[in-house]
This record gives C-alpha cells, structure tokens and sequence, in this order.
C-alpha cells in the first residue's frame, strides 16, 4: 500500500457510472485497505460502478459478485485501470 496519488491511474471515485476497471492499489491505512480486500477490493480484479446513491454518494460497486457500498471519500483512495467499454460485434 502507497501513500502517494498515483497520476497514471484514476481513483474508483472518477469512473461513471456502468464503468469498470482493474483495482491497481490503495492509497490508505493498511487496516482499511485489508477490510476492503475481505470485501472482495483485490489488486487485480475487476470492479464495476453498478448505483449511486442521491447525489451521487454513497456508490455502490460490484466486485467479484458482490455488491459493496462506499462513500466518495474512500473510493477516492482506491486507484484503477480503467477497462475500456466493450464494442458489440456485428
């Protein structure tokens, strides 16, 4: 776990909504950043940003068949690769 903002990756927080991307690191507490991975927030897996709350917080995301709530604040300390939208085939 990194303390350092990572400019090459947006946070969980930048991606829209119906968006996904590759959790990459954390950018918090090692307490926290273990809860989020017993929660399934896995460097490596794939999260998707499935709801948001009025207002746009909290989030909900889908991350390996779970669906988790997170606020604004926390999902901005999650870094992701974004995964591009998939282009149907004809």
């Amino acid at each position: 776990m990194s303390d350092a903002p990572n400019s090459e990756h947006p946070s969980l927080s930048e991606l829209q909504l119906g968006e996904r991307g590759i959790v990459t690191r954390f950018c918090m507490a090692p307490h926290v950043a273990e809860h989020l991975m017993n929660l399934g927030f896995i460097p490596g897996l794939e999260v998707t940003v499935a709801r948001s709350g009025p207002g746009g917080d909290p989030r909900v995301y889908r991350v390996d068949g779970t669906e988790v709530a997170l606020r604004r604040d926390l999902s901005r300390c999650i870094f992701v690769r974004p995964l591009q939208l998939e282009q149907a085939a004809d």
